[in-house]
């Protein structure tokens, strides 16, 4: 079966893929068919997905499967608001991280609070007198 998918290249922490067609048996950067594109995460622009569709719909007619990463970058080079829509759920995550952080720490403030007092010394306790 015939799949299109990423095959990594780049250096060590600095990932770069090509979009492939292959063979499923083969390995994730063994030998190809095609290369019709490529995906840099790196870069947040729109060179970000380049993908060339015509061979993309070329493939799938001929029963080439994609992948599910490939599946979102052919959605996302079809979307013109992609960088824009991004951009603001990766602002909105920022955000809920930073509540997220503040709240930690006034739970980690809190409870030193209650600690304090119950070390201080409690009264006596009554003694019971017979008569």
């Amino acid at each position: 079966m015939v799949k299109i998918r990423l095959s990594r290249g780049g250096a060590r922490k600095r990932p770069y893929y090509h979009i492939v067609v292959m063979d499923q048996r083969q390995r994730r950067d063994g030998r190809c068919l095609e290369k019709i594109g490529s995906y840099d995460p790196n870069i947040e622009n729109s060179g970000r997905i380049s993908l060339n569709l015509e061979r993309l719909e070329y493939w799938v007619s001929r029963g080439a499967q994609l992948s599910n990463r490939v599946s979102l970058l052919k959605k996302y080079s079809l979307d013109v608001d992609n960088l824009s829509k991004r951009k603001t759920i990766k602002t909105a995550q920022l955000e809920k991280s930073k509540q997220k952080r503040l709240k930690k720490k006034e739970k980690a403030a809190a409870p030193e609070a209650p600690a304090e007092e119950a070390a201080a010394p409690e009264a006596p306790a009554e003694e019971k007198t017979e008569k």
